[in-house]
């Protein structure tokens, strides 16, 4: 039986929100092929894909590669988060929040580095009346029951990490995980 290919979750930071920062999905998909990736497949209009390489890969390493092509390609810049199947199931599994009525007011914050949980284990520790906190691993959870716009848990996850974060809302990330399991 052959061995599987490495598949890869890439989420972009900051692209196609408020008609800034424009990147195609269909021109994603193109991108990331020219770059030699395979089996790659867009998720939403929001900067996410799911792609195999030939060669397992740091995913910090095609980070870089896909933050300089996107520059080269869009003459812009925007932050590639890039994760392992794996760790895109550990982070589906991490997440001990109840299951939310409402998917879209479960925010999942993908850290750029571990390191950046240390920088939200204070908010663990205050009252947020009905929001709710998680740090996990690789990712920090928050519940917004009154949406992300209403939120001051969310707005001081987004102070304490700034660009070292990229968001999506629970039912897009298990959607990324379907796409990232699917054969």
């Amino acid at each position: 039986m052959p061995r599987a290919r490495p598949r890869y979750a890439l989420l972009l930071r900051g692209v196609n929100v408020g008609g800034h920062k424009r990147v195609p999905m269909a021109d994603l998909r193109q991108l990331l092929e020219g770059l030699g990736y395979d089996r790659v497949r867009t998720l939403l209009n929001s900067g996410n894909a799911v792609f195999d390489t030939a060669r397992a890969m740091p995913a910090t390493r095609l980070a870089a590669v896909i933050d300089s092509a996107i520059e080269a390609r869009f003459g812009f810049t925007a932050r590639a988060f890039v994760l392992t199947a794996s760790d895109v199931d550990l982070v589906v599994a991490e997440n001990t929040l109840p299951t939310p009525d409402n998917p879209s007011r479960s925010m999942v914050a993908f850290l750029a580095a571990a390191a950046d949980r240390e920088k939200l284990l204070p908010l663990t520790r205050q009252s947020w009346n009905v929001e709710a906190i998680v740090v996990g691993s690789r990712a920090v959870y928050v519940s917004c029951p009154a949406g992300i716009l209403e939120s001051p848990l969310f707005d001081a996850v987004g102070r304490a990490l700034g660009a070292a974060v990229t968001t999506r809302n629970w039912a897009t990330t298990l959607k990324l995980q379907a796409l990232c399991r699917q054969a």
